[in-house]
């Protein structure tokens, strides 16, 4: 018997980082030794010869929903939330470039001097010259996630998956972490994701996704090489579709 079909390499992806892995070890703030490790996971995909865009949210900064308490309304939170992920883009656009990786920041909140603003056609053009583009300003507006800001962003770049990099090694029935009996799934579709409500991504981003037919990958970030094997189609984490 031959060996089966090789994996699917994707051409373009777009990579969602929660803002948290930033912080490394730590509860809030950018950890050198964290930011590193992300940038050159991020470079060792991007020698696979596909284009990647990155989504980042702003955790390590400033967790609106938490941090607001009664002295700040939403709006406000949000917001201050979207300008915390510029900061942790501009900390990723560096750390990319210093390891040889172009990259080009673009942001849904006008602040021209730090980084250009989101132009859809540019930024498929960036990624045709080979260069990672990460979206900083969430959708530039409040009551959106960063989950959402990513899945919108896929979307209109036309991204062939969306990577949702985070701290377990896919979905699960329940949380590993304080459930011991809790069972991977390797495979489910929208509806089910949505249904069960297994906290992937928020119901918007999984139902815009659902919508346009754009598959999710959910994998651990922490293990050396996921995102490599992501982008080159291997099987890792869990895949969600419909």
């Amino acid at each position: 018997m031959g060996p089966g079909p090789a994996p699917k390499r994707f051409k373009r992806v777009l990579l969602k980082l929660s803002g948290e892995a930033l912080a490394g070890t730590g509860r809030r703030g950018i950890d050198s030794q964290a930011l590193t490790f992300i940038c050159k996971e991020i470079k060792d995909a991007f020698e696979k010869n596909v284009q990647i865009a990155l989504v980042v949210g702003a955790g390590n900064i400033w967790r609106g929903a938490q941090d607001r308490g009664e002295a700040i309304d939403r709006v406000t939170a949000d917001n201050m939330g979207m300008l915390a992920t510029i900061i942790n883009a501009l900390a990723l656009q560096d750390s990319l470039e210093e390891i040889g990786v172009p990259t080009r920041v673009q942001s849904a909140i006008q602040v021209t001097q730090l980084a250009e603003p989101y132009i859809r056609r540019r930024a498929i053009r960036h990624l045709e010259k080979g260069r990672v583009v990460i979206f900083a300003g969430g959708t530039g507006n409040p009551y959106f996630t960063t989950d959402s800001a990513a899945a919108l962003r896929a979307t209109e770049i036309e991204a062939e998956v969306l990577l949702k990099a985070t701290k377990v090694d896919g979905v699960y029935t329940d949380d590993p972490r304080r459930n011991p009996k809790a069972k991977k799934i390797r495979e489910i579709n929208f509806m089910d994701a949505i249904r069960k409500r297994l906290r992937v991504m928020d119901s918007t981003a999984l139902t815009l996704c659902m919508e346009n037919a754009l598959p999710i990958l959910v994998f651990n970030m922490h293990q050396t090489g996921n995102i490599a094997k992501a982008v080159s189609g291997q099987k890792v984490g869990t895949l969600i579709r419909e």
